[in-house]
């Protein structure tokens, strides 16, 4: 084999893991909504979870990007680790497809055309030249992801060809054909191999590719391909173990010590139960028999099929497991919030990774509006500790914000859409608009403290009137986070209506103040006191409404740029939604406030 072949090798190489990179991307963007789900709801058991790892992995033609989303749901929380352990163990079932496919390499068509066009080197160029029209030619929505799917499996098949026929005048070499052998006789050897090329290539289905092609020198037997096969199934898992290792929860560090420990054991199992067979003489044709690419293939998913078999019922020991070698920490009071933000392995798929962040903003929100009836509450009763809790929830709200839109950029450089990079845009913008409510909930937090030190004394009246302002503002938060983490229209109509009563209601309470003032019937202290109240509790309805248009943008671009204009048209009162809802606030709180002389 000269230099001239060894090029030609690595270059099928780099064509079959472009290939596969391309296939992968285009089926995950494909089914990217799909995907979410599926995982998802890998709840109903563990033989569930395996088989949704497997199905989900045959999808997208990488257990390593299977588990990558596997630990990106984790940390944001849609699975647990139980649920998380059987996707593992599915994953490494789903893996093996690639092998499946590769083997139609051995097909002998002998004339038959229906075979004939089954052959990969027929099927190679129709793909690529099916890919090339869609992505040139062919101008419908989702054109290009499926463009990249034909473009990847052609190019896939045109590196495991080149491969094949890079190596195949090593058929004729006897030292090449004897040092195969004594790999054979070595299966520790052939195991660490397997595992150290597996770590360089970063992809089990590239190096089962690599041997499924030397398997036409004829040197490929079967004592050399098993613990191959083993040591391959290690270093996919060294790989994946990294990838959960970097910037992710401690649930998804013990997802990839899950993984270690899975394969570890399948691997130790099997080579005992082989050693045993072999030892006692079982099968005496099987271990110097000369294994083809469809072997290959068959070996690869009984083993892996057959390890996911065996330690199914072990599942949960595999979890206790992972949970002594990384402990957990003692839990945060319940009362703290838990803001985290989405896993940058999302970004494998964008839109999953937008459904996450819209998730993440939502609780953010729900965080926000907690804070906020927390310090309307000190106003009634001021509590020291309740303090405490504000202020950690306000510096994770802080901290969240500047994460979150951190995330959102990042991922900006991973979608492809305008319609994605407006989501993107409208969820930087909500998330400070969360953000701004927590802010204004603080400075009540803060006039409740003045209020509390000062010993300033409300009026009865003056209390009753910022009751029933901050139930509206309470009601306002409460309708805006719900329809921000549905993303419902509906629901983000109703908030206008409210915000604009909320806005009469202050200016007519700013008035009666003004009254009070003049009349002496209550201190200047106190009086600012209830202004900068009112003050923050309308910019907070402000801040709903803001959210309220970027919600409505979503299905409406005309609004973008033009919320203004938008707002003022409700106004006028030619909206009849609008104006139900208004009349409807109105007769709730307005009511209500003129009841209170």
């Amino acid at each position: 084999m000269d230099i001239f072949s060894v090029i030609s090798l690595l270059g099928g190489l780099a064509m079959f893991l472009y290939g596969m990179e391309i296939m992968g991307d285009g089926l995950k963007n494909a089914s990217g909504s799909a995907l979410k789900v599926i995982l998802g709801k890998a709840t109903q058991n563990v033989v569930f979870g395996v088989i949704t790892g497997m199905l989900v992995t045959a999808v997208i033609q990488s257990s390593t990007a299977t588990i990558v989303l596997t630990v990106g749901l984790i940390t944001a929380g849609v699975l647990n680790l139980k649920q998380a352990v059987s996707i593992v163990m599915g994953a490494n079932i789903g893996t093996t497809v690639t092998a499946q496919i590769i083997r139609l390499m051995d097909i002998d068509s002998t004339g038959n055309m229906i075979l004939e066009f089954f052959k990969p080197s027929t099927l190679a160029p129709i793909a690529m030249i099916v890919g090339i029209l869609l992505i040139m030619f062919i101008k419908s929505p989702n054109s290009n992801t499926k463009g990249e799917i034909f473009m990847g499996f052609g190019i896939l098949f045109s590196g495991i060809m080149n491969m094949t026929a890079a190596v195949e005048p090593l058929s004729e070499s006897q030292e090449f054909i004897e040092l195969m052998y004594k790999f054979g006789d070595q299966p520790i050897i052939a195991i660490l191999v397997g595992l150290v090329m597996t770590v360089i290539v970063q992809s089990s289905s590239a190096m089962v590719g690599m041997i499924q092609a030397l398997s036409v020198t004829g040197a490929m037997t079967f004592n050399l391909v098993y613990p191959l096969i083993m040591g391959i199934n290690l270093g996919t898992c060294v790989t994946t173990a990294l990838v959960c290792s970097i910037g992710s929860s401690k649930d998804a560090k013990r997802t990839g010590v899950v993984h270690i420990v899975f394969n570890v054991i399948g691997t130790i199992l099997f080579m005992i139960v082989m050693t045993i067979i072999k030892s006692m003489g079982g099968f005496p044709n099987l271990w110097g028999s000369v294994v083809d690419s469809g072997g290959i293939a068959n070996f690869q998913t009984v083993f892996n099929l057959a390890t996911a078999i065996v330690l199914i019922p072990f599942a949960g020991l595999l979890v206790k497991l992972s949970l002594a070698i990384i402990k957990p920490e003692e839990q945060d009071a319940e009362d703290r919030a838990d803001l985290i933000v989405p896993d940058e392995k999302l970004f494998a798929i964008p839109e999953m990774a937008l459904s996450e962040a819209n998730k993440a903003i939502a609780h953010m929100g729900y965080v926000a509006l907690k804070n906020l009836k927390r310090c309307c509450k000190l106003l009634n009763v001021y509590d020291e500790g309740r303090v405490s809790v504000i202020n950690d929830n306000e510096d994770n709200l802080d901290t969240f914000t500047d994460g979150i839109e951190t995330f959102l950029v990042n991922l900006s450089k991973h979608t492809e859409n305008d319609i994605d990079n407006q989501r993107i845009n409208n969820f930087v913008h909500s998330s400070t608009n969360f953000e701004r409510i927590g802010d204004h909930a603080i400075n009540i937090m803060e006039v409740a403290q003045t209020i509390n030190s000062g010993k300033l004394d409300l009026s009865g009246n003056a209390k009753l009137e910022l009751e029933l302002v901050q139930e509206a503002v309470i009601e306002i938060c409460e309708i805006t986070v719900d329809a921000f983490g549905r993303m419902d229209n509906e629901e983000a109509k109703r908030i206008e209506p409210l915000e604009e009563v909320i806005d009469d209601m202050v200016l007519a309470l700013k008035d009666r103040h003004i009254e009070r003032l003049k009349k002496g019937d209550c201190s200047t202290a106190t009086g600012m006191a209830f202004m900068d109240i009112l003050t923050n509790l309308e910019r907070i309805s402000d801040q709903c409404s803001n959210i309220a248009i970027l919600i409505l943008s979503e299905n409406d671009r005309s609004i973008l740029g033009n919320h203004h204009a938008y707002i003022r048209e409700l106004h006028k009162g030619g909206d009849a939604v609008f104006n139900a809802e208004h009349e409807k606030r109105k007769e709730q709180y307005l009511t209500r406030l003129k009841a209170i002389v």
